[in-house]
């Protein structure tokens, strides 16, 4: 089948993600959902999708394949198997991504998603800098205990946000150990969690208070509501670290971000 540059720009954000959606797509090519089901089927038909539906009432996820990467020069490894435990969070990162892609987090310089950043970590070479932020000790095979933001966007400024889409809650060990990560790491300017549930929102508080990083932490409350994300809008931080504002469908991250 002949490849557009339109079917370009759709594989070209699956690689990016464990799976995108056909609502997805219609929000990334400006069409019906339609329109986007019958592109997602001819490529599909190509070999350069694969689709999956394994969740009731659950849209299906189409995993880009090792030739839906060739044809883009993608250099990213083919997605993992879907995972029916982190269905809703994969699906949310997609969204959280359409959501940087169109300006709801001001003006970017650019967008690196988390398996973007796990990949090139994986490829790097000794001594090089690396994505992930490290938590101390080691891991498997005495490599360092790193962890990685879901999205790390850098602004027009050259300040850097990462985000956490957290929908679940984390034991209080591994979630102040990620906390002490990002307060030890002099890149990171901003994090930014999106919560769906207030006792979440609740521990990420305690802990960051207790790990004394709550100057560098902004939660706030998101809606998934089957389709993009919005994210209501939370008290203002300081100038020094930025803030977000309720836009309907996302938070905004101004300039001043510390």
């Amino acid at each position: 089948m002949q490849i557009t540059e339109r079917d370009r720009t759709l594989l070209s954000f699956a690689a990016e993600h464990r799976f995108v959606t056909a609502a997805q797509i219609a929000v990334i090519l400006e069409v019906t959902a339609a329109a986007a089901d019958g592109r997602l089927r001819a490529l599909r038909d190509g070999g350069y999708l694969r689709r999956e539906s394994k969740l009731h009432r659950a849209p299906a996820a189409h995993r880009i394949t090792p030739g839906g990467l060739r044809v883009i020069g993608s250099d990213l490894p083919a997605p993992r198997r879907l995972n029916l435990a982190t269905y809703r969070h994969d699906e949310g990162l997609a969204w959280l991504r359409l959501a940087a892609d169109r300006g709801r987090f001001g003006a970017l310089h650019d967008v690196v998603s988390e398996r973007r950043m796990r990949s090139e970590d994986a490829r790097a070479a000794a001594g090089a800098t690396r994505h992930g932020v490290r938590l101390g000790g080691v891991g498997p095979g005495g490599r360092d205990r790193v962890h990685y933001p879901d999205m790390v966007v850098r602004t027009a400024a050259g300040h850097r946000v990462a985000f956490e889409l957290e929908l679940s809650t984390k034991s209080q060990d591994r979630r102040e150990g990620i906390l002490a990560g990002y307060g030890a790491d002099p890149r990171v300017d901003v994090v930014v969690y999106l919560v769906d549930r207030p006792e979440v929102r609740r521990a990420i508080h305690r802990s960051a208070a207790r790990v004394g990083v709550s100057h560098l932490i902004r939660v706030h409350d998101v809606r998934l509501r089957g389709s993009e994300p919005a994210v209501a809008g939370g008290r203002a931080a300081s100038r020094h670290h930025g803030r977000a504002r309720d836009h309907g469908a996302g938070a905004s991250v101004s300039e001043n971000a510390r």
